[in-house]
């Protein structure tokens, strides 16, 4: 395998909510991750006195990161990416002054991160917001949210310019569509309308941001985060393919705000078709000129679409609704896998905007076995991370370019979706099961040291 770009970001990524627990030291306030236990699909949980959710504790980062980080370092990281608990520096959102020890725990945690010589990419909000702006404002349907995300942006601009250079607004942010609670704080049953016009609202702040974060930091870099959901017509039907360029256009929308400054035409027609009126205003257009410098994006697994309501009404993915791909094969929590999507995304993303892209999740979530010697042999997650990172080589030598992979979960975490610590991403075990029972001990697995080695190599290790 040729050697990746020396400078090529190696590393992982990691959230707020699904790792560091200490739900509330230090002033933290209730997120809307606090107040769903079973995951960003499940309901909303008022919080009371006494009760239990695994993402109280999840695997005590908060008090545990020098430890964790120095294993990152042992492995060769060069970048960490984290995200910033809304909630530990704005408790209730709305607040006119940030919250002095939530800011401090973050400047101990980036410069843990400098004596090693690790790099922070920091996302403002990664499924999380806090619970009262939802509560007292109707989460992002209320344009007011516009105002305090900025506020918070800025704090966090000011506070740490010397030490984040790399910046990402929102997780995922077309996960909305299919989990408005969790992607704008929205009920389940909310309107297409109400939908779009919060989905609207984070776009116009995601924009704001952009600029403020280089007027305060201007030597920074800042990207959007999307959740790359790459489909594939089921057949050559053109009726199949016209779906499917659909489909790839419901998510690839927020790309083309983010990247390219105006709503596009499609978009502008779905509204129509579908009676969803959307308000903007002057100043709204005016603000989405400020593109992003980079798009990072995640990416697990592909699906298939086709115009066959038979076929679709007996086929339901995990995540999306999407019809299984007969070519390939799935993971035990049911996510197909496909190396060679990556390359094909890969390639699709930069074709349409010309930016760098920075893989910022991948990743096998697995049912790992701690053995009675203190291994964990997990191949097949070295199988699917190689095959992976073999097609991002293929893609850096098709000529796209590609600033850096941060493998999801470098170390085991609370799945987003269903809460669980059962399923396992980390290349480091930690001793904790989905009822808070453990140790909290962490143990290198098999695939450590194999990461260890590609990261030494620059990607040379590889077996294609």
């Amino acid at each position: 395998m040729k050697a990746f770009p020396e400078k090529f970001l190696w590393g992982g990524a990691l959230a707020a909510n699904q790792v560091e627990g200490a739900w509330q030291e230090d002033g933290k306030g209730v997120s809307t991750s606090d107040v769903q236990p079973q995951g960003v699909f499940g309901e909303v949980v008022e919080r009371r006195p006494g009760d239990f959710g695994i993402k109280d504790v999840a695997i005590d980062f908060y008090h545990r990161y020098p430890q964790d980080i120095a294993l990152f370092a042992e492995m060769g990281f060069g970048c960490l990416r984290v995200s910033i608990a809304w909630t530990r520096i704005f408790p209730r959102g709305d607040e006119q002054e940030p919250n002095e020890a939530g800011l401090a725990y973050y400047d101990r945690l980036f410069d843990e991160l400098a004596k090693h010589g690790i790099k922070p990419m920091v996302t403002l909000s990664h499924y999380e917001m806090p619970w009262e702006l939802v509560k007292n404002y109707g989460g992002w349907g209320s344009r007011e949210l516009i105002t305090f995300f900025e506020r918070y942006a800025r704090s966090v601009f000011t506070r740490f310019k010397n030490k984040v250079k790399l910046w990402l607004t929102f997780n995922e942010i077309n996960m909305s569509l299919h989990a408005p609670m969790t992607g704008v704080g929205l009920a389940e049953d909310s309107s297409k309308t109400e939908i779009y016009q919060a989905i609207h609202h984070q776009l116009v702040a995601s924009a704001l941001v952009v600029k403020a974060c280089r007027e305060i930091v201007p030597d920074a870099r800042i990207g959007n985060m999307l959740l790359g959901g790459l489909m594939y017509p089921l057949t050559c039907k053109p009726q199949d393919v016209l779906k499917t360029m659909q489909e790839n256009r419901s998510w690839l929308f927020f790309g083309d705000v983010q990247c390219r400054g105006v709503y596009p035409g499609y978009m502008l027609r779905y509204f129509r078709d579908n009676g969803i009126e959307v308000k903007m205003t002057d100043a709204d257009r005016e603000a989405l000129k400020n593109t992003v410098d980079f798009i990072s994006f995640s990416y697990y697994l592909t699906g298939c679409v086709t115009a066959d309501e038979e076929v679709n009404a007996k086929a339901r993915g995990n995540i999306l609704s999407m019809v299984p791909n007969p070519y390939l094969a799935s993971s035990e929590w049911g996510w197909q896998i496909d190396p060679t999507g990556l390359r094909i995304l890969l390639n699709e993303l930069w074709d349409r905007y010309q930016k760098p892209l920075f893989i910022v999740e991948n990743g096998l979530g697995a049912k790992d076995r701690l053995e009675a010697d203190g291994t964990v042999h997990d191949d097949y997650r070295i199988n699917y991370l190689n095959d992976h990172l073999v097609q991002v080589g293929e893609a850096i030598e098709d000529g796209v370019e590609v600033l850096g992979y941060t493998c999801w979960g470098p170390i085991d975490l609370v799945s987003a979706s269903k809460a669980e610590l059962s399923k396992r991403y980390g290349f480091i075990y930690v001793d904790r099961d989905d009822q808070g029972n453990g140790t909290l001990a962490r143990t290198p697995k098999k695939s450590f040291y194999w990461y260890k080695e590609v990261i030494a190599t620059r990607g040379a290790s590889l077996k294609q």
